[in-house]
């Protein structure tokens, strides 16, 4: 999930486009690990080493370890360790951007370290703190700080993305937060959700979007917008408040209900309080995900 954070990251700090994070989205899943981005990573190799060898492989044709080697910036054993080593994805992001010359290796380097250091990124093979590790970012990136019982809101939250991940797919960036009190939808499916936690969740997107979303979703080629594609968003936001309602009763005890998903087209979406926007930029098109909190009881 580090990729989405990362690149939203990259957003806020302006050195990079929306447009160019979506062309990085849409290489990434053919892209193949360097292993200077895996010697930068794990702190073997400075990116100014890294640029050296990457300089001298332009007058020897020797592969990047041997060349590394033969410098003194690695060991044999360093290089064996690189080899199997698994690179996070924002580290992969990172490198097709330095590839695409829109980063240097010293701006990543820089960039990386700022991440780690803001956000407490330290040992991503521990499950228990990369969980607190996500929680945080979670709760900086996207959760206003007058937000009564954000607890529930990162729960819910954590479970959207991890479910992103699962069915559509992990190349995606989610961008900041909007407070609006209406909002117009294109393809909209909503579903509200009844109990002492009150809510209505949302998913909106143009019908080209809503295309390739249904056909990930369900493994499947849809080639037009029509009733499979609205039926497989519905599903997938059902399932999703399905899943929530659940952990919400193992959790914290709490019995909810799902009303059934209700479709909107071109129209203007109220509640009578406030939504919070969340757009989610996929490397095909944008999903606005919407939350309206009705009631949260003590």
């Amino acid at each position: 999930m580090h990729t989405q954070f990362f690149g939203n990251f990259l957003l806020n700090k302006g050195v990079i486009s929306p447009e160019q994070l979506v062309d990085a989205l849409k290489v990434q899943a053919n892209t193949h690990k360097k292993l200077g981005t895996l010697a930068i990573h794990s702190g073997f190799m400075s990116a100014s080493e890294v640029e050296d060898v990457y300089i001298t492989q332009t007058h020897f044709d020797k592969l990047f370890g041997e060349l590394a080697v033969n410098l003194g910036y690695l060991t044999e054993g360093q290089v064996d360790n690189l080899l199997t080593t698994q690179l996070p994805d924002y580290m992969l992001l990172g490198q097709i951007l330095v590839d695409k010359n829109i980063l240097t290796h010293v701006e990543l380097e820089n960039l990386i370290t700022e991440y780690k250091s803001v956000y407490e990124i330290y040992d991503l093979e521990l499950i228990e703190e990369q969980q607190e590790m996500v929680n945080k970012l979670l709760s900086d990136f996207y959760l206003p700080e007058d937000l009564p019982h954000s607890e529930h809101i990162l729960s819910y939250l954590t479970l959207l993305f991890n479910n992103l991940v699962r069915f559509i797919g992990e190349d995606f960036t989610t961008l900041n937060v909007m407070n609006l009190t209406e909002v117009p939808t294109n393809f909209c499916i909503s579903q509200e959700v009844e109990g002492s936690f009150s809510f209505l969740s949302a998913l909106d997107m143009e019908q080209e979007t809503a295309i390739t979303f249904a056909s990930r979703y369900v493994n499947d080629e849809f080639q037009e917008f029509d009733d499979y594609v609205r039926a497989s968003i519905e599903d997938f936001l059902n399932l999703h408040n399905g899943l929530y309602t659940v952990n919400m009763s193992n959790d914290f005890s709490m019995e909810l209900q799902l009303l059934p998903p209700i479709p909107h087209e071109n129209m203007l979406l109220e509640t009578g309080f406030s939504f919070y926007l969340l757009p989610i930029m996929y490397s095909f098109g944008t999903i606005n995900f919407l939350l309206s909190i009705k009631k949260m009881e003590e």
